[in-house]
């Protein structure tokens, strides 16, 4: 199968969506532009952003600067867009829950994912979910791995019903 056939979100992932995009929802792009597939939340966000019913937060590399940002939207679901080390084929996409989360310690950042998940928790009360793309490359000034960028489209269709922009 060559990458241009391979689907890259998992059917769990595209069953689970509209299980957990429930009630007033907020997606957070986590990521450094400037690192490859490290972009794959900011990108995200910008493809989405004003073409879903969610409120859509580019947080950059510095997430902990917007919980008072999020926390105001008053969501019942955050899902966090990020890189992540999944033990997975580049491109992969997951869904996970901050006890998955909490198990794995991976991350692409300095700062854990956990303690801004439960910051974020603390914060708003909301069910706190992480999408999570496995990256090919995270080196600085690499460009987004073709990977990434289809795992991007994929997510764009799911949550658009293919209404994103291109």
């Amino acid at each position: 199968m060559s990458d241009q056939d391979k689907k890259f979100i998992r059917q769990d992932i595209s069953a689970e969506f509209p299980r957990i995009l429930k009630g007033k929802v907020v997606i957070v792009g986590v990521g450094n532009i400037l690192r490859g597939d490290d972009a794959f939340g900011p990108a995200l966000i910008e493809r989405v952003k004003g073409n879903i019913n969610a409120v859509c937060i580019d947080a950059g590399s510095t997430p902990e600067n917007y919980v008072g940002k999020i926390a105001k939207e008053k969501p019942d679901t955050v899902i966090i867009a990020d890189a992540a080390h999944l033990d997975q084929p580049a491109g992969v996409c997951e869904i996970l829950k901050k006890e998955e989360i909490v198990k794995s310690g991976f991350t692409t950042h300095d700062l854990s994912p956990v303690m801004f998940i439960e910051y974020l928790e603390q914060e708003t009360k909301a069910d706190i979910y992480m999408l999570a793309v496995q990256p090919e490359n995270t080196g600085f000034g690499e460009d987004m791995s073709d990977r990434v960028k289809k795992a991007i489209e994929e997510i764009v269709e799911e949550l658009t019903g293919g209404t994103g922009n291109q």
